[in-house]
């Protein structure tokens, strides 16, 4: 203890049920791992799912990958460190970019390891993360399309993790309708034709944008979604509601007990701040069952934990997480499940402290996929 059991049959139908609904539209699916750190159990279930590629935004995830087995093909969905390029030539198949100086380097890596590296180029629709102005596509392509060992395949673009800004008809388009540009050649012929075939990756985002898919969203050149945290919580991420017919209990968090006393609800003394900054408010409810688990701020984001019903969270230091338990008190020693979101399970899984378990019959079954080229003709 702590440690999060993960379900691995819950994963696999939460991927392929994505994957059908998504491929029913001629949208294919790259398949997150990097909350589960790269981990090849999780690769190999969403490749059984149907996933047609993988990616993550960690060089050493990927690695990890490559070192058990996994020769799917792998997307550094991060813009590369220009200090890292031969590791990412050597173990990723294509990266997403949006630095010209980055791509050079790629290019002379890539020819050195005489090998072929795809390219997305990310555009930058209003979110303010990662992303080319759309203006300055056309000419960075100028300045790249020759480069050796570099295959410029494809466009996308990240919304909603910076600035909460949605997918929508109106952003999706704007993808599209650059996407068509630049395959047409409009403007001085930066597009298709002689030097560049036509973009055959146009990803539209990530797991946020099965909103406006659900919704009924015009596809237009969209082909593909980078989805991570649909899968592995079955919900969607701009308002965290259960995606229907997905499992959302996939992965649960269990941590033990150290600790339980019947305590006054109300701190006294001189408040200053805490650990971690300053104190919520605390309204006073008499005496309660307070219990103290083996688990803190180290190793999970304690806002992102869903607790059993009628128990409630009160706080959390480095290594303790406080609760009320509600009508009874709970023994010492006991086990409290609680079910964690995207940012709760990301620090478990990097925390050395919390113990991981597969379960389920997809954690002892072989990978059935077989590789498909990147790269044709």
């Amino acid at each position: 203890m702590p440690e999060l059991v993960i379900d691995l049959d819950k994963i696999h139908h939460n991927a392929k049920t994505l994957v059908m609904r998504l491929g029913a539209h001629d949208i294919s699916v790259t398949g997150v791992t990097k909350a589960f750190c790269g981990a090849p159990q999780l690769a190999k279930v969403l490749l059984r799912a149907g996933v047609t590629s993988l990616g993550d935004s960690r060089i050493e995830n990927i690695e990890r990958l490559r070192e058990a087995g996994i020769d799917a093909t792998i997307t550094l969905i991060r813009s590369p460190m220009i200090s890292q390029v031969d590791r990412v030539v050597a173990a990723a198949d294509i990266s997403l970019n949006t630095e010209p100086a980055v791509i050079r380097a790629l290019s002379v890596a890539a020819r050195k390891a005489n090998k072929q590296h795809g390219i997305i180029l990310m555009v930058e629709l209003g979110d303010l993360r990662e992303g080319i102005m759309p203006c300055d596509i056309e000419n960075i392509l100028q300045s790249l399309r020759r480069l050796p060992n570099i295959n410029i395949i494809g466009l996308g673009t990240n919304l909603a993790c910076r600035s909460g800004i949605s997918p929508d008809d109106d952003n999706m388009a704007s993808l599209s309708a650059l996407a068509e540009h630049i395959d047409a050649g409009d403007a001085g012929g930066a597009g298709a034709g002689p030097f560049m075939p036509p973009l055959s990756v146009i990803s539209g985002g990530n797991s946020s944008n099965l909103d406006w898919f659900f919704a009924g969203g015009t596809v237009g050149r969209i082909n593909n979604l980078r989805l991570g945290e649909a899968i592995l919580l079955g919900r969607e991420p701009l308002h965290r509601q259960p995606i229907p017919g997905l499992h959302t209990d996939a992965i649960r968090l269990i941590a033990e007990v150290i600790e339980s006393r019947t305590k006054p609800s109300k701190p006294w003394g001189t408040a200053a701040q805490t650990a971690f900054g300053t104190p919520a408010a605390i309204q006073d409810t008499g005496d309660i069952f307070q219990s103290i688990l083996a688990i803190g701020q180290q190793d999970v984001d304690p806002d992102g934990l869903r607790p059993p019903h009628g128990t409630k969270i009160l706080g959390a230091s480095s290594d303790h997480l406080v609760l009320d338990t509600g009508e009874r008190p709970v023994p010492v020693g006991a086990e409290i499940t609680f079910l964690p979101d995207y940012a709760a399970l990301l620090r478990c899984m990097t925390s050395p402290y919390v113990d991981t378990t597969y379960i389920g019959k997809a954690a002892t079954l072989r990978s059935t996929f077989k590789p498909v080229p990147v790269f044709e003709g």
